[in-house]
């Protein structure tokens, strides 16, 4: 498949029910961008099964925002709705297939369970102590 041109509008209906995304921020005035152009398209004949969109970050910066994209080019990695890689700059076309690979081969099962476990640790730090009883400051118990 051939790369796609992304936009606020278009992006979820593209991205939404896709198994693997790997998403191209660039821009119209980055040499680098332009460098990694035609790696990105070259790995997306390669990968007919994946969405490869471009994002033009300048135009399409809500994108970008929800991103963090803070440097151009990056190239985000999606599995089953999962950011699983975000890296800025460029790559040989090498490398991106290694990272194509890897992502095909990550058990996005353990992923998930990964992230519930971190979410409850987080939410066990918030929560106030569960014997309703505040801890001298300064003390161990």
């Amino acid at each position: 498949m051939a790369t796609i041109e992304l936009t606020k509008e278009s992006f979820s209906d593209v991205v939404g029910g896709a198994r693997l995304v790997l998403l191209d921020f660039w821009g119209p005035r980055c040499r680098l961008c332009r460098m990694f152009e035609p790696v990105f398209e070259q790995a997306s004949q390669r990968h007919p099964d994946a969405v490869f969109g471009k994002i033009d970050a300048e135009t399409h910066s809500q994108l970008a925002a929800m991103f963090r994209i803070m440097s151009l080019p990056t190239l985000v990695i999606m599995k089953e709705g999962f950011v699983i890689y975000a890296g800025s700059g460029t790559l040989p076309l090498e490398d991106l297939e290694d990272l194509v690979d890897q992502a095909y081969a990550l058990e996005i099962e353990e992923v998930r369970r990964k992230r519930a476990g971190r979410r409850r640790t987080a939410e066990n730090r918030r929560s106030p102590n569960p014997l309703g009883r505040n801890r001298a400051p300064g003390s161990s118990n």
